[in-house]
């Protein structure tokens, strides 16, 4: 069994608010949050979950880093800010690591100099290429909290933030550090929004998990953030598991080996079998072959009657961020003693195997659930909390 290591409370942005009492009120009540945008794909309208929040600006001490995405960590990182500074008073701050999950970074800012560029022949004078390089944004937060520790960004698509949450546990386990900021940023852009039209994965509609007419995803942005370390709190990250089944650039395994693997592994790193666990918040895409696969899996791990949820359909995929957002879901869970919500599907698929998908505020005794994230290349994750 690894070593014990817990989790603080999220700071948390993402389009269901900026305050961690916004986002449960949301989760808990199944209250979606994906609106029109008429930007990011031109010619056409989508559907997509912004972080309305007003975000803080970047300090001019580190304008080289100054895009959306950071924009979003800075503004998750303040409720963290009075934990982190006692850490640093009883930790050495090379002793404090950091590794964020992101798919995106700063792309958007690239794409905004490149249309100035296309425009009037040059790039705006801020932009600055680190603004938009895969991985900085966890060399941005170590910079901005003077933290000298190890710096990571994690970026395998759509399990990058809980992947984060492996290698953070693994720099503790090593001990070379005794903390971790922890956790994953993605922002809105025009590469990811193409890309998955190009797919034929992008739904113009509400993204519909595990329904009959499903058609893909909407795709959401946000930032989420934990202190991981071994000193005590109220949430164990108890274990983790992880595959990778390669099995193509962007389709999942069709029998979901790999992602059955991925949870079978966490089961076994927490000592658990599948009847301890209380809840599974699914990755939940609501594109047909995702589904498909998950909910193959989920019954022959679990059967039919666990309760489970896709929050996407509230937030929509963010991607990089995404499984930050649901270890986040899975901890409020613990907190308050709810389940997140999803809005139901009209009707669910009837060629799936049944799920015990939970559509309706619910109360439940919850002390061990789990959370799923499967990417493109055959990355899969899954990563289990307790109430301590």
């Amino acid at each position: 069994m690894s070593t014990a290591v817990y989790l603080s409370e999220p700071g948390i942005v993402s389009p269901l608010g900026a305050t961690l009492t916004a986002n449960a009120e949301a989760l808990f009540a199944g209250k979606r949050q994906l609106m029109l945008d008429q930007d990011l794909y031109p010619g056409r309208r989508v559907r997509v979950g912004r972080a309305s929040a007003e975000l803080l600006p970047v300090p001019e001490s580190l304008r080289e880093f100054d895009c959306r995405n950071n924009q979003l960590l800075l503004t998750a990182l303040q409720s963290l800010l009075p934990v982190i500074s006692e850490l640093k008073t009883n930790t050495a701050s090379a002793r404090i690591g950091v590794v964020i999950g992101s798919s995106t970074s700063g792309i958007s800012a690239g794409e905004q100099a490149i249309a100035q560029q296309l425009q009037n022949g040059e790039r705006p004078k801020a932009f600055n290429y680190r603004q938009q390089e895969i991985g900085t944004p966890a060399l941005f937060v170590a910079r901005y909290l003077e933290l000298n520790g190890p710096a990571l960004t994690i970026s395998t698509a759509c399990t990058s933030s809980t992947q984060a949450f492996i290698s953070a546990r693994a720099l503790i386990e090593a001990d070379l550090c005794d903390a971790v900021v922890v956790g994953g940023a993605d922002s809105l852009c025009q590469l990811t929004i193409q890309g998955f039209s190009a797919l034929e994965s992008y739904s113009e509609n509400f993204c519909q998990p595990f329904a009959q007419s499903r058609d893909g995803i909407n795709i959401g942005e946000g930032a989420i953030v934990f202190i991981l370390g071994k000193s005590p709190t109220p949430y164990r990250l108890l274990g983790a598991g992880a595959s990778s089944d390669a099995h193509h650039i962007s389709a999942p395994h069709p029998e979901g080996v790999g992602a059955e693997q991925a949870i079978h592994a966490a089961l076994a790193d927490a000592g658990l079998s599948a009847e301890a666990i209380d809840y599974v918040n699914l990755h939940g895409t609501a594109t047909p072959k995702n589904d498909e696969m998950e909910a193959a899996v989920m019954h022959r791990v679990f059967g039919g009657e666990l309760p489970c949820s896709s929050t996407k359909s509230l937030t929509g995929h963010m991607l990089g961020a995404a499984g930050a957002m649901e270890v986040a879901a899975c901890l409020l869970a613990l907190k308050q003693q709810q389940l997140p919500v999803q809005t139901a599907p009209m009707p669910y698929d009837p060629v799936l195997p049944a799920l015990n998908l939970v559509t309706v505020p619910s109360q439940a005794t919850l002390n061990t659930v789990m959370s799923t994230n499967y990417a493109f290349g055959g990355s899969n994750v899954a990563l289990i909390l307790q109430r301590a």
